[in-house]
């Protein structure tokens, strides 16, 4: 029988491993190298407690109360398509995306995006809180040793894409590429947007 901890760490980075909001956010701004540590402690902080929540018997709670995931969705859409808009203008204007020449962003400003491409997203709800708290609590003694697993594969994938992300610093050395990234960056947010308003 397979261990809760190593079924936990693969379930955890199969999900986190998906492209998202969060994971074009922590690329970018590991490849500028602004608040990295900042953008990757808030995100595995967060998934520790949204996991921990989740296998404490939230995800029933929230499944329960239907209106409170609507919510999220609407403002989460809302702000993946704003996000989008943004991003979709740096690649618009190529001269305002090289790192030299662009003021780095302010710790508050990082912070705030980053919490909000977090904790507005109901899909987080849903994988971390809802499926991981389901799939831990299947393991039923062996519930926080999963959640042990599923945090230390959120630490292992955030600390990994935002700072090897420096490695790239070379090939984002010219305005071209920061354009194609936050174009990637635009589509995915204004996709994942609509879809999620839609859906």
């Amino acid at each position: 029988m397979s261990s809760p901890l190593a079924v936990g760490f693969l379930t955890s980075f199969a999900l986190i491993a998906a492209i998202g909001a969060q994971n074009a956010f922590v690329l970018r701004q590991g490849i500028r190298g602004e608040h990295v540590a900042a953008v990757v402690a808030v995100c595995t902080a967060s998934d520790i407690v949204l996991i921990g929540a989740g296998i404490a018997g939230f995800g029933v709670l929230i499944s329960a109360h239907p209106g409170a995931v609507a919510v999220a969705k609407f403002g989460g859409a809302a702000f993946l398509l704003g996000y989008g808009l943004l991003a979709a203008r740096r690649a618009w204007r190529p001269s305002a995306l090289t790192p030299s020449e662009k003021a780095p962003a302010r710790l508050l400003e990082v912070l705030v995006t980053c919490l909000a491409l977090t904790w507005l997203n109901p899909h987080v709800y849903l994988d971390t809180v809802v499926l991981l708290g389901a799939l831990a609590n299947e393991h039923r003694d062996g519930r926080w040793l999963f959640g042990v697993g599923a945090v230390t594969a959120s630490a292992v994938w955030f600390l990994s894409l935002g700072f090897g992300a420096r490695r790239l610093a070379g090939l984002f050395a010219t305005p071209a590429t920061w354009r194609i990234l936050d174009a990637l960056i635009a589509v995915t947010m204004i996709g994942l947007g609509v879809w999620m308003a839609v859906s």
